[in-house]
């Protein structure tokens, strides 16, 4: 289970860089891709498991490619 807990860890810390670099708030991102800002910020401490669908909607929303996400 440590490896689904890392990943989740490596990817809510891009994540939250990413939206940070970008200067826009948790509130902001959610809006951005018609998510609730608790579920971004689940995301950012890796306390959720997205979906490919959400990974979309956060690239789309950060106005870059999903593959820019796990880089």
């Amino acid at each position: 289970m440590k490896l689904n807990t890392d990943i989740l860890i490596l990817f809510g810390n891009k994540v939250k860089t990413l939206r940070k670099e970008k200067g826009i708030s948790q509130e902001e991102l959610a809006f951005r891709s018609d998510l609730h800002r608790t579920y971004i910020g689940m995301i950012e401490r890796a306390e959720k498991n997205i979906t490919l669908k959400n990974i979309e909607k956060i690239a789309n929303a950060l106005e870059i490619s999903i593959l820019d996400l796990f880089k």
